[in-house]
């Protein structure tokens, strides 16, 4: 009797093993790098053939959290409770609203960062489609665009109550003017078995020309967060200010936005009054940088908006607030504004932000 109940538990129990055996060896096996100094497809549609010197632009940038971060949401990396978005009409909804957000800032240059366009997470809604439909919709005047694959990951298994699944997301960068030359540069990610929670990390280089015979190099960024190993945070800041500089050596204007998952007000407590044991709120590194490259934290002292909300749990008044969103400049470029738009988290854990600038 006792071996006839033993012998269907110990089949049992070996299937179990199979199983988990061979998932492990399938995220092994399907792990892999996208390809440095990728060239990326550019579309134009009617743009500009340049920019002008002495003309003041507007750029944004917003991380649209994959569609899911409501304010009612929380996400499990975060220590919050959700993997998958609430729905998939919830995805449509928040980059839609995410979008027509940065649309209504009328915006010459847009940096888009966690969209997905085949994502288990997002009920593989094509985000970048919905984003380009917005454009046509508010009658966006002529435009080209980029997108760079972040990453493209195996099956996720956790958290087992809502595997988070297959995600294949990047970064969508939309120019007014035309994008001559586009690459994805890969940055230095995490070793070991951390590097299949991070997954891959790039940022996008695109070229655009200028009517003094220079190029505006516009870089779509989105630094890591979740890092066990503070120096790879920090080599991904110093690989990036790397290629910044060579540019501006070469005499070209250099901007780079994004989600630079660092604070770039410094000690944004100092303005939200909101504090965090988060190993991931800390200052931007700006002795990185070399002379000539300067961080641009977009802030109105008078009436402060924070850029980014913990997923920890859904917002509140509460809730840790701070400022990670944000543009490196070179000298040649001058600032005459920049500030966060106050969406009040409705469609994603970021505001947008924004900054107006000339080109000197």
């Amino acid at each position: 009797m006792i071996k006839k109940i033993i012998k269907p538990i110990l089949i049992i129990l070996l299937v179990i093993v199979i199983i988990i055996v061979a998932y492990f060896a399938y995220v092994l096996i399907a792990y892999h790098r996208i390809e440095d100094n990728q060239a990326l497809d550019i579309t134009s549609k009617n743009s500009a053939a340049s920019l002008e010197i002495g003309t003041e632009y507007r750029i944004t940038s917003a991380n649209l959290g994959f569609g899911a971060y409501s304010d009612d949401y929380s996400f499990f990396m975060d220590g919050g409770t959700e993997s998958w978005a609430y729905s998939k009409e919830a995805a449509i909804e928040n980059i839609n609203g995410s979008s027509e957000s940065v649309l209504s800032l009328n915006p010459d240059l847009m940096l888009f960062q966690e969209v997905d366009i085949d994502s288990t997470r997002s009920y593989h809604v094509n985000e970048m489609d919905l984003i380009l439909d917005n454009l046509k919709e508010a009658n966006y005047p002529g435009y080209s665009y980029t997108f760079a694959i972040n990453y493209d990951s195996p099956f996720l298994m956790y958290p087992l109550t809502q595997p988070h699944g297959k995600s294949k997301a990047g970064l969508l960068t939309v120019s007014s003017a035309t994008i001559n030359n586009a690459v994805r540069r890969s940055l230095p990610i995490e070793e070991g078995l951390s590097k299949f929670i991070d997954l891959d990390r790039c940022y996008s280089k695109n070229y655009i020309s200028l009517d003094n015979g220079k190029d505006l190099v516009l870089y779509n960024v989105h630094l890591s967060a979740y890092t066990t190993d503070p120096a790879t945070a920090d080599n991904q800041v110093l690989r990036l200010n790397e290629d910044m500089t060579s540019e501006l050596e070469n005499g070209n204007y250099i901007i780079a936005g994004g989600d630079m998952n660092k604070d770039v007000l410094g000690d944004s407590s100092v303005y939200f009054g909101t504090t965090s044991t988060e190993n991931w709120a800390q200052p931007f590194p700006v002795d990185f940088l070399s002379d000539g490259l300067s961080l641009v934290g977009p802030l109105d002292e008078s009436n402060p908006v924070p850029s980014c909300r913990n997923a920890d749990s859904p917002y509140t008044a509460d809730s840790f607030v701070l400022t990670i969103d944000g543009f490196i400049i070179s000298s040649n470029v001058e600032v005459v504004y920049s500030n966060v738009y106050d969406t009040g988290f409705k469609y994603s854990d970021h505001n947008p932000v924004y900054m107006d600038f000339i080109l000197k």
